[in-house]
């Protein structure tokens, strides 16, 4: 007998979406907060160490800012001010008007819940900077759940934490390959890959590209996010 019924590689309930890239447009806010914070720790603009700083920045979209920061500046105390220093900046900048969502971003986590999925919004941003993100856009109460790697041990991404901290804390699927995981850097690549999700799906509307979301394991690379919803309806497999 034929199973004529549609097909999925996942139930797809719960949805872990990246914020900064993925569904928020922050026109570069990143690399300006940082360097705003490199300065007021003494790093001279224009320097060949402002210059590598910046790029390893560049090169990291998507790890947790505190871990880069560890990176740079080695002691805990110096990456502990600059992560401060940045966090500042970033903050001023948001509040400048200088943040906005990306298109669809909004309308796709309001259609992914009324069709019964749980959407959690993740960041490598301190819980202060998402707040005030989610303030700036009026987007407080739009997800089921809001988390940063403080929430979830401390460790951002690449780790698998905060994927995980969304599957135990929301309880949404029984299995956490019934998780989607979506993201536009390497690093939520990897995030997914290591938490275990069905599904690790990467954006063009940020940091990295196609090949280097495949090479890092996206099993699916999609425009947008606002592109979401159309990649988890049910597929029927060739011949049913």
């Amino acid at each position: 007998m034929t199973d004529n019924t549609p097909h999925r590689t996942t139930s797809a309930k719960l949805i872990v979406l990246d914020m900064a890239g993925t569904t928020v447009a922050d026109g570069g806010l990143v690399e300006r907060a940082f360097e705003r914070a490199a300065e007021r720790l003494g790093v001279e603009p224009g320097s060949a160490d402002h210059t590598a700083k910046l790029q390893y920045v560049r090169d990291t979209m998507g790890e947790s800012k505190i871990s880069v920061f560890r990176h740079l500046f080695g002691a805990e105390d110096l990456a502990q001010r600059a992560n401060s220093a940045f966090e500042e900046a970033y903050g001023e900048l948001v509040q400048g008007g200088l943040i906005a969502p990306l298109p669809g971003a909004r309308e796709t986590i309001e259609k992914l819940r009324a069709e019964g999925r749980t959407v959690v919004l993740t960041t490598g941003f301190a819980r202060i900077t998402q707040d005030a993100i989610l303030d700036a856009l009026g987007w407080q109460g739009l997800a089921d759940l809001t988390l940063c790697p403080a929430d979830a041990g401390g460790r951002g991404r690449p780790y698998p934490d905060m994927v995980l901290a969304a599957f135990l804390r929301t309880g949404a699927v029984a299995d956490v390959r019934e998780s989607v995981v979506v993201g536009d850097t390497a690093y939520d690549m990897l995030s997914g890959v290591r938490a275990g999700a069905g599904i690790v799906a990467g954006v063009l509307t940020g940091a990295h590209d196609g090949a280097t979301l495949r090479e890092h394991g996206a099993t699916h690379v999609l425009a947008s996010v606002a592109d979401l919803p159309a990649a988890l309806e049910p597929q029927r497999e060739p011949g049913a």
